[in-house]
């Protein structure tokens, strides 16, 4: 009797099963929608319906900060609704906008943070120059994430995973806000601090983890170490980083 001398070395190939086309579709492109939905909620009583609630008024520049930010979460919902239409030719021409408008998303948001913290102008307890490394962090993990996003623009699981973590990162002002005393969770048990502010977060990075566990069986790569990644930025820059000698010192000069 003869073996194979194949037999008793090889071993199974453990596969991702197959996710249907459908299934992904609808799950990013209804995460899209909840985001814009959240910060829509998030900045209505000071921003999208200011006039209803009577905020002060906002100078040119902040406005211009929030129709940059307000056009990423609405071209990031209009992409995944083409890729769920099958459109992908029109999904990869607006990906240049996109690239486009993530750079001027980076200056702006760099000088309005900035502009803010001279003003002495930031939410919470923490002092302006400490506060400031929670806006220009979040800016940054979102530069990380969408460079990383188009680097591996030919890879689409990556990809599409990728830009809905750089989205999430820009709703979490928007997300913030659902706190402050006009926000529509401001409750007094529920106060503006590390901890809520990253729950809100860990609220869309939970769904992405379970919605892949769920139709894969693991978390794709890209949502685990991707979303863990901006959590602990997240966590650094509240609670370490803008304490720092080091940090002080870069944001007073960033200020002068």
């Amino acid at each position: 009797m003869t073996v194979s001398r194949y037999e008793g070395t090889m071993t199974a190939r453990v596969k991702s099963p197959v996710v249907p086309a459908g299934t992904d579709r609808r799950f990013f492109t209804g995460l899209a929608v909840a985001v814009a939905l959240s910060v829509f909620a998030g900045f209505a009583p000071t921003y999208y319906l200011k006039g209803l609630y009577g905020t002060p008024a906002l100078s040119p520049f902040l406005h211009f900060h929030g129709m940059l930010f307000t056009s990423w979460i609405l071209l990031f919902v209009t992409q995944t609704t083409l890729v769920a239409a099958r459109r992908t030719d029109l999904h990869r021409r607006l990906g240049v906008v996109g690239a486009l408008l993530a750079v001027g998303m980076l200056v702006v948001g760099t000088a309005v943070a900035v502009a803010a913290a001279k003003r002495g102008q930031v939410p919470g307890l923490q002092p302006p120059l400490e506060f400031l490394a929670v806006p220009l962090g979040g800016l940054a993990i979102f530069a990380v994430l969408v460079a990383m996003g188009l680097y591996n623009r030919r890879k689409r699981d990556s990809h599409k995973r990728l830009m809905m973590l750089a989205t999430i990162v820009t709703a979490g002002a928007g997300l913030d806000r659902l706190l402050f005393p006009t926000g529509v969770l401001a409750f007094s048990s529920l106060p503006l601090n590390t901890l809520t502010s990253m729950s809100l977060t860990a609220v869309f990075l939970s769904a992405c983890f379970l919605y892949d566990l769920i139709t894969r069986g693991r978390v794709h790569s890209a949502f685990l170490w991707g979303g863990i990644s901006v959590m602990a930025w997240a966590y650094a820059t509240r609670e370490f980083i803008g304490g720092t000698a080091t940090w002080l010192s870069f944001a007073g000069w960033l200020t002068r």
